[in-house]
């Protein structure tokens, strides 16, 4: 485990570096914004943007039905932290991660998605030698082609075969369209989720004239939640980067009346050579940020752009007449990608106008399981 960064009470400039820090207010100013936007529907938010169990109690305090998550061990995390509420946004079909599922529906209410019959045994098998039961959602292909059925008849199948089970529960239809959440153009992305929401209304139609309920249609992210919200097709809602937000985000080109998120989430790192007037050197590259979606920004300081990176420094370029930077000064980066940079972390640091509030560890972190 990497060592606590920071302590209550510390300045800014006093955080060892490099380190993950999100900026209190507005963090706090995304998590209510979200909560009074989708107060209509079930807000479940995705935490394997946070990996975060204070992020995730603070997000079910404000009205959150619970939690997704990725990973039978980032499940474990969360309830182990007194998470009771999970839903596992993914197939898991090994037997020993099935194991860990039933486990933790001793003590939680636990979800998991299924795109094919075989599982849906292993699941209520598992489910009944434990004496529990598991929540299960059919995950239909909306358009992303990743996991995912699409046949009205395969769905019915699959929902018949959880309806007829012991130890599993039908939950719905779960339907998240990621391709769709960085399409650029507000109506490019309004396009992909009327497409999403007419292949749900129409498979959970299918399910309905079978004779089963379908009570819950689940999905949606932070770049299209808005257009899931109106559809009149989804009843739960699962954005996770809008509590933090980032490089990639910030490209979205907002539609009219969009809710504003803010970019919380920094990694301060500091500077560490000043080789010329034109160039200095952080000590954060590619071990301490996520580089698949594009180099970090410099927040908050004009006239200054990472430029390159390697395992342990990150070059910056200073244009001529912007103030120059000085040693062991602190540089604010936001990530190209929240998701996999807070998986590089043990601790988020928490700052209020420049003072260390709290450090909040990353439970889930690493929880590849």
């Amino acid at each position: 485990m990497q060592r606590i960064p920071a302590r209550i009470g510390d300045r800014v400039d006093d955080i060892e570096t490099p380190a993950l820090v999100v900026d209190l207010d507005r963090f706090e100013r995304n998590i209510e914004r979200m909560a009074q936007a989708t107060n209509a529907l079930r807000l479940r938010p995705h935490a394997k943007s946070h990996k975060c169990a204070t992020i995730a109690k603070s997000q079910i305090a404000r009205g959150a039905v619970g939690i997704c998550c990725q990973k039978t061990d980032e499940a474990a995390a969360f309830v182990d932290a007194g998470v009771r509420d999970v839903l596992v946004t993914n197939e898991i079909v090994a037997p020993r991660k099935i194991g860990r599922l039933v486990d933790l529906a001793r003590r939680a209410t636990i979800g998991v998605l299924v795109d094919a019959l075989q599982p849906v045994a292993m699941l209520a098998h598992a489910a009944q030698r434990a004496e529990t039961a598991l929540d299960v959602y059919v995950e239909i292909d909306v358009g992303a082609r990743r996991c995912g059925v699409s046949s009205g008849d395969a769905v019915v199948d699959l929902a018949r075969a959880i309806s007829d089970a012991r130890g599993v529960r039908f939950r719905g239809l779960h339907a998240y369209h990621g391709a769709a959440q960085h399409l650029r153009e507000p109506q490019a992305r309004a396009e992909a989720i009327a497409v999403a929401a007419g292949i749900a209304r129409r498979l959970r139609e299918r399910i309905v004239a079978s004779g089963m309920r379908c009570d819950i249609v689940t999905g949606a992210g932070s770049g299209t939640w808005r257009f899931e919200r109106d559809s009149g097709v989804y009843d739960e809602l699962q954005p996770g980067s809008y509590v933090f937000m980032d490089a990639d985000y910030a490209r979205n080109v907002p539609a009219e009346g969009d809710v504003r998120f803010e970019q919380s989430l920094f990694v301060v790192a500091a500077v560490m050579s000043v080789p010329s007037g034109e160039q200095a050197v952080v000590d954060a590259g590619l071990k301490a940020l996520s580089f698949d979606s594009g180099l970090p920004q410099i927040a908050a300081r004009d006239g200054i752009e990472y430029v390159k990176a390697s395992d342990e420094h990150g070059v910056l370029r200073v244009v001529p007449h912007a103030s120059p930077l000085a040693l062991d000064e602190r540089v604010w980066l936001v990530p190209g990608h929240c998701d996999p940079t807070v998986n590089l972390y043990d601790w988020l640091v928490a700052v209020r106008k420049g003072v260390v509030e709290d450090v909040w560890p990353i439970e889930a972190r690493g929880a590849l399981g």
